[in-house]
């Protein structure tokens, strides 16, 4: 029973944080991005390189070679093929770090709300605190004269009854 509330919230965050991101306008650009240079370098593979045989076999390749799959059924022997390859696979890292970036942001960015709220509750529970050390203080301080003022008179009592 405990496993199934563990997943039920799971997938409850899981769909959060896809809502999150679809409505981020990077995302779209950057898979935008990867689908088209998809498309373009597999029809650039399947002109440059003897052994791409069809243009699907071209977009297959270059989208297992920027995914870093690599299955190896479909594998540029050419010089231009496989250098473009090697750019395909740099533009696949930069691709996936900057996928992780977004997601990273879209997650802090869940809690900074939440932060900012405890960073607010924490300035006004600071604020008052500083207002009652003041308060405790100013009495301390009252507190300190009256106690002066009564051993003053202490004192000046006690020279005058001891002649």
């Amino acid at each position: 029973m405990k496993i199934i509330m563990i997943l039920t919230e799971a997938l409850s965050l899981f769909k959060s944080l896809l809502n999150d991101l679809s409505e981020k306008r990077a995302l779209v650009y950057l898979l935008t991005l990867a689908f088209a240079v998809t498309i373009a370098s597999g029809f650039m593979l399947y002109m440059i390189d003897p052994d791409i045989h069809s243009p699907f076999d071209g977009i297959w390749s270059a989208w297992v070679t920027m995914t870093h799959v690599g299955f190896g059924d479909v594998v540029p022997t050419s010089f231009l093929g496989r250098l473009l390859s090697a750019a395909l696979i740099l533009f696949g890292l930069a691709l996936f770090s900057m996928f992780t970036a977004i997601v990273s942001v879209t997650l802090i960015g869940k809690n900074r709300d939440t932060w900012g709220q405890n960073a607010r509750q924490i300035e006004q529970d600071t604020s008052r605190i500083e207002t009652e050390e003041n308060q405790i203080l100013h009495e301390l301080a009252r507190l300190h004269k009256r106690m002066t003022a009564l051993e003053k008179k202490l004192s000046s009592d006690a020279g005058k009854n001891n002649p």
